[in-house]
């Protein structure tokens, strides 16, 4: 019978389990829903943003032969010092979501210490943090919070701190890693170079069709002003991609916890007749024999 009463224990807490995950699966996939229609929303602008600050670059390469005089566009072939911004979750429970950004993070690293570049790392995310930090890996920036909830201002601050270092010429380069999001079953990392301008991503050769007029003079202004809030923006959509490509992945994750809750439980249930059977079994045959030494 003790058997029976730990098999239908575990019963009951692997049931209750079940009803966790499956709470788990609803609440992300709710989040999910708005959070994807956000990013939507974000991307559009993204775009047009990108457009804009390609017409002003562009512009500017027509009217100087040797291409864009401007410390935003620089030539970084061989960085002596690069800033790495990668975004985790503060949370677990979410399969191999933050596992795979934080491997790409230490390829990363591993790649420009071959290359004797300096990396210094700032973190946004739990999880990331008290990876590295457990490793004895040294941050020079960490925030809490602001992955779980994206907040313009506050991703802007961040990442302008990071912007203003780049100017003074305190590092050359600036890459920002994140897991995106691509569908509902579906993540992928994604790797970008905030700063130089990644020149591969405009259309600086084509043939421009835009009636933009800027003045001369006000072209470097114009262009500094569009590059911060580029980099402002890049940091605050990669948040929120983030934060989709995260529910995305707890809502496989607890989906699959309560699929195999369910067939622990059947399993559990067959166990616990068979003991069932057992027990009954033993005690008709104890009856019997007591039966049988009485006559």
């Amino acid at each position: 019978m003790a058997n029976l009463k730990e098999i239908k224990r575990k019963i009951g807490s692997v049931k209750n389990t079940q009803k966790t995950t499956n709470a788990m699966k609803l609440v992300s996939s709710a989040k999910l829903k708005r959070t994807e229609e956000l990013a939507k929303r974000s991307r559009v602008y993204a775009a047009k943003l990108t457009e804009l600050l390609n017409e002003i670059a562009q512009k500017m390469q027509q009217s100087n032969a040797e291409g864009i005089d401007n410390v935003f566009f620089k030539d970084v072939s061989a960085p002596k010092v690069v800033d790495i911004v990668f975004i985790t979750a503060d949370k677990g429970l979410c399969g191999g979501f933050n596992s795979q950004t934080i491997k790409r993070t230490s390829q990363l690293i591993e790649k420009y210490k071959a290359e004797n570049v300096n990396v210094r790392l700032r973190a946004v995310g739990r999880k990331g943090i008290d990876f590295f930090k457990f490793n004895n890996v040294e941050l020079s920036d960490e925030v809490i919070g602001l992955s779980a909830a994206p907040d313009f201002k506050t991703a802007a601050e961040f990442i302008s701190e990071i912007s203003d270092s780049y100017v003074k010429g305190e590092t050359d380069k600036i890459i920002l890693i994140h897991n995106g999001y691509v569908n509902m079953i579906t993540q992928e990392i994604r790797e970008d170079q905030v700063l130089p301008v990644d020149t591969s991503k405009l259309e600086l050769n084509s043939v421009s069709t835009s009636e933009l007029e800027v003045e001369p003079d006000d072209d470097d202004t114009l262009l500094d002003a569009l590059v911060k809030r580029y980099v402002e923006y890049t940091m605050y959509y990669s948040l929120i991609d983030s934060l989709a490509a995260e529910h995305s992945a707890r809502m496989q994750a607890m989906d699959a916890a309560t699929k195999n809750a369910k067939e622990m439980v059947q399993d559990l249930n067959v166990k616990y007749n068979k003991a069932r059977q057992e027990a009954i079994t033993t005690e008709l045959i104890e009856i019997i024999s007591g039966m049988e030494s009485m006559k």
